[in-house]
């Protein structure tokens, strides 16, 4: 068989399976099932590592897994199918994880056929287009779908059906410091609020007019004219510096890693933390052979 050569950069190539066992590259492409929705056990579906959710909220998982105990299931979970009876998620994760909480182990599923970039497109597009998404969440999103399927603004845009300027201003979101993406991540203040925040080249003024912004709820058109009229002549911060009331005040990176880690031991991670910063990393298990494959996760990676 003749080598393909890579569309993804190194890291989410990696975590993906060998093409030899994708459908897509066998000759048995055909079979019945593709194409059509069939009940899967959902132990032998592995999670989308293109995901670019963050975050998960509990209280919501439960409220459908409790929804699903009562109903079932109303819309399938669309997957690709692996070799050796293994299948891979590209769209609902939601779905197949309150699937688990409510005990199920089975799940309707629509099964396509995708290479990795299709994947990787299938599901960043998909994800972007969801309506729960924080800004955060959707310029990660553009960015991984420009980087890792080397599209530019415009080609973007077309994809997910939005204008460039949108594209290109969800972006600009990134240059933003971490403290400023988590608030924005966390509704702490708004798109229009970083938007005007982004025009502020230094990076001490943009940090006290942020900080005076979360403390008095300033508007959008107030902190748009405070950048007109401070972000030249500099900006002292009025408000009393305040312990962060974001959940777990983790910094933006932390929590990234904790989602990586969440994808990979596909469990939801619960963390509990006091003001002092100390606390708990809670790892959920179903059962001791849950347990025993947990531990030789991360076993591999110590």
């Amino acid at each position: 068989m003749n080598n393909k050569k890579s569309v993804l950069g190194r890291g989410l190539g990696s975590i993906l399976r060998n093409p030899e066992t994708d459908i897509t590259t066998s000759s048995n492409n055909k079979e019945s099932i593709v194409g059509n929705i069939n009940t899967i056990k959902i132990d032998v579906i592995s999670t989308n590592p293109f995901q670019p959710r963050s975050e998960f909220d509990q209280e919501k998982l439960e409220e459908l897994s409790h929804s699903i105990k009562t109903l079932g299931i109303i819309q399938p979970i669309t997957v690709r199918k692996l070799g050796n009876d293994k299948y891979q998620l590209i769209s609902g994760e939601r779905r197949l994880r309150a699937s688990q909480m409510a005990g199920k182990t089975e799940i309707p599923s629509f099964i396509r056929i995708a290479n990795d970039h299709e994947m990787l497109e299938m599901a960043l597009v998909e994800n972007i287009q969801r309506s729960n998404l924080n800004p955060i969440e959707i310029a990660l999103s553009y960015q991984r779908l420009m980087e890792e399927c080397k599209l530019t603004q415009e080609q973007c845009s077309e994809r997910v059906g939005k204008k460039r300027s949108s594209v290109a201003n969800f972006l600009r979101l990134l240059k933003l410091p971490e403290e400023i993406q988590l608030a924005l991540q966390h509704s702490s203040i708004s798109m229009g609020h970083a938007r005007a925040l982004i025009n502020v080249k230094d990076l001490e003024i943009q940090m006290n007019i942020f900080n005076d912004v979360v403390a008095n709820g300033f508007s959008v058109r107030e902190v748009e004219q405070l950048v007109r009229t401070f972000a030249d002549i500099g900006y002292k911060q009025t408000s009393k510096p305040k312990t962060p009331t974001i959940p777990n005040s983790l910094p933006f990176s932390s929590q990234q890693k904790i989602h990586n880690l969440s994808n990979y031991l596909e469990k939801d991670i619960d963390i509990k933390r006091n003001k002092k910063g100390k606390g708990k990393l809670i790892i959920p298990f179903n059962s001791d052979d849950d347990f025993i494959s947990l531990i030789g996760k991360i076993s591999e990676n110590s």
